[in-house]
């Protein structure tokens, strides 16, 4: 399999991660979070319908280790940025747990949550949305510093945002300006510096170039992945563009309808992948080379979250589908390094990894 064409990032984007870590930073246990969107209860009883529950994710498992860039990737509706908003706190589960050094942070009271909040950030998917339009950037990202009590002088504070918006390319002068006044790209590094304000040590980043132009995703990734060494931070990265993925990963993560089909380290799974729905995905990236290889790019629809199909939520998609993958739930089969890949015909060797 051709490995996606990628953009146009530092060398160090994407290094491997060193087998022999420690213990993971994070430990997502069967996570499930249900939307229940039923019509009010006197329309349900005058139409004769029961509740809809959207299982926006049904069972996930997965492992962040320290310094890696873990990323999840899936077309639109599959449950990445759920994932995200569980993990920071601002959504609550239906079940399972996530454990951040140990302690199920999913089960924390609020207060509980205060005292590990500073140590995870998040990076918002829309730079013209996440900031607010009437403070000036320096009270942006001062905003963290104060909250978390970690600086209390003015002096002190202003020295540190401005040591914040250099540290993102931008100048101490900027501090005084407003959103507004910024391009999307340098909105974003506001959003990165406004995230590193509280000195965490682990960033959610939700879809964060998606609004952006290609030549601008280069250069914010670039950033990403020069702070990442300077900090040592750890990045849940969420995506659906396989070129911006393939650059910043160190391992990927596959979704399909709230779960996870392949979990695998990133030259792995883009040269080899085994699921075929990351096959149908890695098919859809333009053959710039024109190898003439055949191409299977995904077809179909994706099936309602409100009535999802039994069995292999992918089989009315695969080609390789058989009567098993319409009734049984494959089970996750660990065969390579921290990942691993859910799939009958894999598991029956009916579907064999090729490069």
């Amino acid at each position: 399999m051709r490995e996606a064409a990628p953009l146009a990032a530092s060398q160090n984007a994407g290094a491997s991660v060193d087998s022999s870590a420690e213990q993971p930073v994070f430990r997502i246990t069967n996570l499930k979070r249900h939307f229940d969107v039923s019509p009010p209860l006197l329309n349900r009883l005058l139409e004769r319908k029961g509740r809809q529950i959207v299982k926006a994710v049904d069972g996930v498992d997965f492992e962040i280790y320290r310094g890696e860039t873990f990323s999840l990737v899936g077309e639109s509706g599959c449950g990445k940025s759920t994932i995200a908003k569980l993990v920071v706190g601002l959504n609550g589960t239906t079940d399972g747990s996530i454990e951040f050094e140990g302690q199920d942070i999913a089960r924390h009271s609020r207060r509980d949550m205060d005292a590990v909040r500073h140590r995870l950030q998040m990076i918002f998917q829309d730079p013209y949305a996440s900031l607010n339009p009437r403070w000036r950037v320096g009270e942006i990202i001062a905003e963290p510093i104060q909250v978390f009590g970690l600086l209390e002088g003015k002096a002190e504070i202003k020295q540190r945002v401005k040591e914040l918006l250099e540290g993102v390319g931008l100048n101490a002068q900027d501090s005084e300006k407003y959103p507004h006044e910024f391009s999307g790209g340098q909105r974003q590094r506001i959003s990165i510096a406004r995230a590193l304000a509280s000195n965490p040590e682990f960033i959610v980043c939700d879809e964060p170039t998606s609004a952006l132009d290609v030549s601008v995703q280069a250069q914010i990734l670039n950033l990403m992945k020069e702070l990442q060494q300077q900090h040592d931070l750890t990045y849940l990265f969420i995506s659906h563009d396989l070129s911006v993925v393939y650059h910043i990963s160190d391992r990927v993560g596959v979704m399909y309808l709230g779960r996870l089909v392949e979990v695998g380290e990133k030259h792995e799974l883009f040269r080899r992948p085994q699921h075929p729905y990351t096959r149908m995905l890695l098919d859809s990236i333009p053959d710039l080379e024109m190898t003439g290889r055949a191409r299977t790019p995904v077809g179909g629809e994706v099936p309602s979250p409100l009535d999802p199909p039994s069995g292999c939520a992918f089989h009315p998609r695969c080609p390789h589908a058989t009567a098993r993958c319409q009734q049984e739930v494959p089970l996750p089969i660990h065969n390579v390094e921290r990942g691993f890949v859910a799939c009958h015909a894999v598991e029956e060797g009916r579907l064999i990894a090729t490069d």
